[in-house]
């Protein structure tokens, strides 16, 4: 698997030239800033097909020669990017069956982006033919180091073509209908299949009840998003093995597997667009790292931050500029969890459509006299000084487990409340973990657990084969296992297990769980803990039987007051948890010190105050504050690279203040 092998950490983003081809005095005036801005690595080619393939056939390359040629000169590398995320209007006019079909049947027209059938032959042959034309060309450029393949794939199509592949995927998934129905629970509701034909992907129109189906065409619609890629980057990796290839992911996306699509993927890359300046700077931060984890995690490879603004974006509700020191702290929170490369979207601002107001580089008025250019020349700065870094993966002894498969299901099982909270409950825990400063991977069920000593598994109600036997080993081998309420409820194709929940890992838990309750928005129920502190809980309350579990925590409220809720489960040499609630803060915080503790995890800097990270990688301690403030913390012995100066004991952070400590004396 080839590597991205740069001599530097990488700094740039987007850059759009063929959008600026009737002024070349630009083309000139942007490779003195880039150079001025201290950026090294470009992402050229974006979106770029119109002006790669004016008319069909007809490639006109000259200009994307004459830029890679112009960065090179300057010291510039580039990703060049495959141009499929968006296809030209002569395509969709002259061959409309590439326009992908709505779930009510309906075609869509030629517009905006990723608006194409990944299974028509049709595209994937002009995409085909299109990246064999770049790579032959330009694939040996001295100025390119990867492949950047088209942008934040993503979306589905619902023709007759993909119809048919859904059909093919499920014949081989499934091998009879008997087996299909049977995994279904299609008797419910006489919806028995008894020919192929008659499966259908859901429709509001049609289908949309069963379970098993709507989770089968989401896992389709990734394998076939995924096949599509393996067949764009074909020809790339038949004329150039090389050179790594990835594609951008977006933040907590839950319209592909990322775990599964992600396999044919040199690196990962990532878009991070995080609300900065909104009243919750820890949580913010807290989702952005929870993010970069994932990515780091997916390949278990740094990856490159591919998107980011040095500004503000345009497309949230409220778009907040950065405040001063928030770009250098943001961009310094990635590279802390595994980021390679800090890029941006935009290079330099469009004058028009839809992203003409999103955050750049250089802004309309096209000089460097701007306090964004000069946020960016200081993060180049303090790039150049953390160069220990560079390929470097953190210490990670615990691991989170976030399931995307489980999340459709959680989305989908109707009961006991429509929101079931997954992904907040999940960010809840990472939180908790977090302000311990514990490393943590985020995983999936795929993923191996024995590297870790803790994981933390909340609501992981879909267990896929194998998965309980796995955490079951785990446990006995001396790992502590933390779940909640909501597990292992359902199968892989979504049908409840016989004997009650949490199904399979019954024994591993020593419990099973007679009913859920469910709680009105602004309802709670408490907890009292056998050393008689008390907390408060929401949303959802198993009652549970303990069977070889000690109780550690009661309800405090309803007719199951007294009844267990928090438990402990020895088994082997290990542990296993369960919180059969979704518990305040203040419990998650005090539970993880003590689960923090056994598990044996280093936890530096705990004492830290609220908002304020830490994490190590490369040998250097980061410490960034995202509270908002100045605040005062203890810091250990050593020299921040950034600033050249000796840490140690009581020191103050400023607003947005990031450290890079290197410890000793």
């Amino acid at each position: 698997m080839p590597e991205l092998k740069l001599p530097f950490l990488g700094h740039g983003g987007d850059y759009n030239p063929d959008q600026w081809r009737d002024r070349p005095d630009i083309l000139e005036e942007d490779v003195r800033l880039m150079k001025l801005a201290g950026c090294n690595l470009m992402s050229v080619g974006i979106f770029a097909w119109s002006a790669l393939e004016p008319r069909e056939g007809e490639y006109d390359f000259g200009w994307l020669g004459d830029v890679l040629d112009r960065l090179h000169a300057a010291g510039i590398s580039v990703f060049l990017a495959t141009p499929s995320g968006a296809r030209p209007a002569w395509m969709s006019r002259r061959y409309p069956e590439v326009l992908r079909v709505r779930p009510d049947g309906q075609r869509n027209l030629h517009g905006e982006r990723h608006n194409h059938c990944f299974t028509s032959p049709v595209y994937r042959a002009f995409v085909g033919r299109i990246n064999r034309a770049l790579v032959e060309r330009f694939g040996h450029h001295p100025a390119v180091v990867g492949w950047h393949l088209s942008n934040e794939y993503g979306g589905e199509c619902h023709c007759a073509l993909c119809q048919q592949a859904f059909r093919a995927w499920l014949k081989a998934r499934y091998g009879t209908l008997e087996a299909l129905n049977r995994a279904w629970w299609t008797g419910f509701w006489s919806k028995t299949y008894s020919d192929w034909e008659e499966l259908h992907s859901p429709s509001p129109v049609g289908e949309t009840s069963i379970h098993g189906l709507n989770l089968a065409w989401r896992r389709f619609v990734t394998h076939q998003t995924a096949d599509f890629m393996r067949a764009e980057a074909a020809p790339i990796r038949e004329v150039t093995p090389e050179l790594p290839v990835t594609t951008n992911l977006m933040e907590i996306f839950g319209g592909l597997d990322y775990f599964e699509f992600c396999r044919d993927l040199d690196f990962a890359s990532f878009d991070s667009y995080p609300r900065w300046g909104g009243p919750d700077g820890e949580w913010t931060a807290l989702c952005a790292a929870f993010n970069y984890d994932w990515m780091r995690t997916l390949k278990q490879r740094p990856f490159a931050l591919m998107e980011s603004t040095p500004s503000q974006v345009n497309w949230h509700d409220v778009c907040k500029l950065k405040k001063p020191g928030m770009h250098l702290l943001s961009s310094l929170q990635a590279v802390a969890h595994g980021a390679d490369t800090v890029q941006y979207f935009q290079w330099r601002k469009s004058r028009g459509a839809a992203e003409k107001f999103h955050g750049a580089v250089v802004d309309h008025v096209g000089h460097e006299h701007t306090r964004t250019f000069r946020e960016v020349q200081s993060v180049s700065g303090a790039l150049a000084k953390l160069d220990d870094v560079r390929g470097a993966m953190p210490e990670v002894r615990a691991a989170l487990l976030f399931d995307t498969q489980n999340r459709w299901a959680l989305e989908d099982c109707q009961g006991p409340r429509r929101d079931m909270g997954y992904l907040e409950t999940v960010l809840e825990h990472y939180r908790a973990l977090r302000r311990h400063g514990v490393a943590l991977d985020v995983i999936d069920e795929t993923c191996d657990f024995e590297r870790y000593h803790l994981v933390a598994a909340p609501m992981l109600y879909m267990l896929r084969p194998g998965v309980a036997e796995r955490l079951e080993a785990f446990v006995r081998r001396g790992g502590t296992l933390v779940c909640s309420c909501r597990t292992g409820c359902v199968d892989e194709d979504d049908l409840c297990f016989l004997g009650d929940f949490p199904g399979p890992l019954r024994q591993t838990l020593g419990l099973w769980v007679e009913e859920t309750d469910a709680l009105y928005d602004g309802e709670a129920n408490g907890i009292r803990m056998n050393d008689g502190r008390s907390y408060t809980c929401r949303a959802l309350c198993d009652r549970i039987h303990p069977e070889t579990a000690e109780t550690l925590g009661v309800y405090t409220a309803d007719f199951y007051a007294g009844e267990p809720c928090v438990t402990r489960n020895g088994l082997g040499e290990g542990a296993a948890y369960y919180i059969a609630t979704r518990p305040d803060a203040e419990f998650l915080d005090d539970f993880y010190t003590g689960i923090a503790d056994r598990a044996g995890l280093e936890c530096p800097l705990r004492g830290l105050p609220v908002g304020v990270g830490a994490m190590a990688r490369g040998g250097l301690l980061f410490v960034m504050n995202f509270t908002g403030r100045a605040v005062r913390a203890s810091l250990p012995e050593g020299v921040d690279v950034l600033a050249g100066r000796r840490t140690g004991g009581e020191t103050e952070l400023p607003v947005n203040g990031v450290l890079a400590i290197r410890p000793g004396r």
